[in-house]
């Protein structure tokens, strides 16, 4: 009998204990009022827009001379863009000419040295990004070897936050011979 009687004694210890663990919990949360709210908003806002699949935008496949002495060596690569969403494909689709003729040009400018590397290959895709932007307003002062021109905080932080609608660059075959 003295052993129920310690338990139903310790149950409501531990029961007593963890109501005001709860309860000190949700006053933290209220008193945070608004910015927690706002943050809990942004947070679940930018986890539904990275739960969106991307959509893709594949671009047929290039044959191209590369910049190796004699001219003898080629590439054939199949890049395929990331795009936001199916709007910003559309978008992208209106400049594809232009789109493929930077890419062919960068491709054009490499050797199949550079191209063989991952360094190098990674390096295309980034320099892809950038000429993908160039139709939407963007890339011309990405250049790492141009110095960049002074400006007041509030416009390099407007710049920074400009989305182009392509997100990213995947090589979908990559022959060089």
């Amino acid at each position: 009998m003295l052993i129920i009687i310690v338990g139903v004694v310790l149950l409501l210890v531990l029961g007593g204990g963890g109501a005001f663990f709860y309860i000190s919990k949700q006053r933290a949360a209220a008193e945070e009022g608004a910015d927690g709210a706002e943050e809990t908003s942004t947070k679940a806002q930018s986890r539904a827009k990275s739960q969106t699949p991307p959509v893709y935008l594949p671009l047929d496949n290039m044959v191209v001379n590369l910049a190796d002495q004699g001219g003898e060596r080629v590439a054939q690569v199949g890049v395929t863009l990331v795009v936001t969403d199916a709007h910003a494909s559309d978008s992208v689709k209106a400049y594809l000419p232009t789109i493929r003729s930077g890419i062919l040009m960068l491709i054009s400018q490499r050797t199949a040295e550079e191209l063989l590397k991952q360094e190098g290959k990674e390096l295309l895709a980034k320099d892809i990004l950038r000429e993908t932007s160039l139709p939407f307003g963007g890339g011309e002062d990405d250049d790492e070897d141009a110095e960049p021109p002074k400006k007041s905080k509030k416009a390099s932080r407007k710049k920074a936050h400009t989305e182009y609608p392509v997100t990213g660059v995947l090589f979908s075959s990559f022959i060089i011979q």
